[in-house]
């Protein structure tokens, strides 16, 4: 079971919008995208418990806030999602409702008469819908969930997907706050209590429980007081009141309801402190760290998956306050115990476990939601893209901006140099981190262009760095990203040793020859205090041609005490990212020539 179709009308911040699922997924995009707003609205439709919430929707579930037309109308919010993939059991609870799905066209068979049922790609479907209004002479949001099939007859209405049914779909959200209190206690509807139902077992602890309450002293010793002050206040209400009237007044430790017991109920853990008798102390899990109660929610989750066996999983952010191979590791046992795993999130080592078909890029533009399927990139074949580009190229996912350079040095180089400007000039200058530029080594100047139009279809805005180029192949580069910087000098450590000031080369020259890090087969040329600057360039010329890649020019540019004794190209154009994505506020308006009349 999969949902392979989710369509969002009036929710939040989507005014309309279709998002297409095949199996596991990953959700990508800018903050306020629309990712957690698709789960919320799957969740609305399929959660067992959501239509519990009182009110179900309200004011602010409608997109900008418009529940109410001019005419003082009605304007309903609604999702439909589709799932297919259905398990026999599935199939025969849902006979009544079910259409189908072409996987290949990504849409439903048309009907009745359906044909094409027996076509490759082609199975039995499940839509499925809520639909939120607001109800003007009740004053008050109503919603629902309905089948979508069968249709109504005449005046009726579509028929109700109720929670049972829902509870046959599977669908387990985990939202980005994790407190555990809807997990670790016994409350209704807690994952405790889920696991408890799906192993149908019934807490026949109550009454036991209760009885051992109600005698349970409390505050009775009377160096206390409690009790003496409770047989006062039992004499003077019977001065007002019958006899057998506030009789016997003590104190219990509680209210003494299940209801009450079931959010009473703490887990209690092991916090690895001993005490002095060797005993380990343990306390609440409210008292656990963020990543412990993250991982006990995330257990509870796989046993309820083992228990279903059929389960659709969404989790916002896995990475939340956990380290890197423990976010691979949740991912992973996520989907194997799923049928299906929806995850949204902003960490590289999480995407760097989908193919990248799997990682849908979300964008938002005047409340409409478009997704697109995130693919190899170009030139990059598959063994190359687990090897070496898969991290950099998920940290260019989760970006806005996205800067193409044309080999490792300059990969190194102008971040490098955007590091000691932002430190030196942080007025003109951020790091490409700071700006929230992700960098891509396009390995060679004729990948520029392919890479800038992969990257603008992402919906990204794209800077690139690169050599001077042929007219007609600028020209390719120009129409392919939306900031190009062309260097009027051939070579990258050409540029650097040409441009950056003298007193910053000797810095560098001699903090590598104090270090002893020239190579012997270097001896002939090795520079030494006495050189004079052409020589000591040259040398250095041959130091970087022996160690290209290895981060040399980055290191020289690390040397420099601000953008002044930098290569002007690297300076411009650093400065020239900073503006686009920070632009300066506007100038006040010039003063009247003139001055105003009294």
């Amino acid at each position: 079971m999969k949902i392979v179709q989710v369509r969002i009308a009036n929710f939040r911040g989507i005014a309309e919008g279709t998002v297409q699922f095949d199996g596991h997924s990953v959700l990508v995009g800018d903050n306020n995208a629309g990712k957690s707003t698709v789960l919320e609205a799957i969740d609305l439709v399929l959660g067992p418990e959501r239509l519990s919430r009182r009110p179900v929707v309200d004011e602010h579930d409608f997109y900008a806030g418009q529940y109410l037309s001019a005419e003082g109308l009605s304007i309903p919010l609604s999702v439909e999602v589709i799932v297919a993939d259905l398990n026999d059991e599935q199939l025969r609870h849902f006979r009544e409702h079910l259409e189908w799905w072409d996987a290949n066209a990504k849409t439903l068979l048309a009907g009745p008469p359906v044909e094409g049922t027996d076509a490759a790609g082609v199975g039995p479907a499940l839509r499925v819908f809520f639909r939120g209004v607001y109800d003007s002479e009740e004053d008050d949001f109503l919603g629902n969930t309905f089948f979508a099939m069968p249709t109504p007859i005449g005046a009726g209405d579509y028929q109700t997907f109720r929670a049972s049914d829902k509870r046959n779909c599977g669908f387990l959200y985990l939202r980005t706050v994790r407190t555990g209190s809807r997990a670790l206690s016994l409350e209704r509807g807690s994952l405790l209590d889920v696991i408890l139902r799906l192993q149908e077992s019934r807490l026949k602890m109550w009454e036991e429980l209760l009885r051992s309450l109600r005698i349970l002293p409390v505050a009775e010793k009377p160096e206390l007081g409690v009790t003496t002050l409770l047989a006062a206040v039992q004499a003077s209400i019977k001065k007002f009141v019958p006899s057998d009237w506030a009789e016997d007044p003590h104190m219990r430790v509680s209210d003494l309801t299940r209801e009450t017991l079931r959010r009473t109920l703490t887990v209690f853990m092991g916090t690895g402190v001993k005490r002095p008798d060797g005993s380990t102390y343990a306390a609440p899990y409210q008292h656990q760290g963020t990543g412990t109660i993250n991982m006990l929610v995330l257990a509870l989750l796989s046993i309820i998956a083992e228990l279903k066996q059929n389960v659709i999983f969404a989790m916002e952010e896995p990475e939340t306050a956990l380290p890197p191979h423990t976010q691979k590791r949740i991912v992973n046992s996520v989907r194997e115990k799923s049928a299906q795993a929806l995850f949204t999130s902003h960490s590289p080592y999480v995407l760097e476990e989908f193919e990248p078909a799997q990682i849908k890029v979300f964008k938002r533009a005047s409340g409409v939601l478009t997704t697109v399927s995130a693919s190899l990139p170009p030139a990059i074949k598959p063994k190359a893209y687990k090897a070496e580009f898969r991290a950099r190229f998920c940290e260019a996912l989760l970006a806005k901006y996205v800067l193409i350079v044309e080999g490792r040095t300059e990969f190194d180089a102008l971040s490098a140099a955007a590091r000691t400007l932002s430190q030196t000039d942080p007025k003109y200058f951020k790091s490409l981190e700071a700006l929230g530029v992700a960098v891509i080594d396009a390995k060679t100047d004729s990948q520029v262009a392919p890479l800038g139009n992969f990257f603008r279809a992402l919906g990204k805005t794209v800077f690139a760095v690169f050599d001077k180029q042929e007219e007609a192949q600028l020209a390719v580069i120009r129409a392919a990203v939306d900031y190009p910087y062309e260097s009027h000098t051939k070579g990258f450590e050409a540029l650097v040793l040409q441009g950056t000031n003298e007193n910053a080369i000797w810095r560098y020259a001699l903090g590598v020859l104090a270090d002893g890090d020239w190579p012997q087969h270097l001896i002939r040329v090795k520079p030494n205090a006495e050189s004079d600057l052409a020589t000591l360039k040259s040398a250095l010329a041959e130091y970087f041609a022996w160690g290209k890649g290895s981060g040399q020019a980055a290191d020289l540019l690390a040397c420099c005490t601000g953008w002044q004794e930098m290569p002007e190209y690297i300076a411009r154009c650093l400065h020239g990212i900073f503006r686009v994505i920070e632009p300066p506020p506007p100038e006040p308006p010039a003063p009247s020539a003139e001055p105003t009349a009294v």
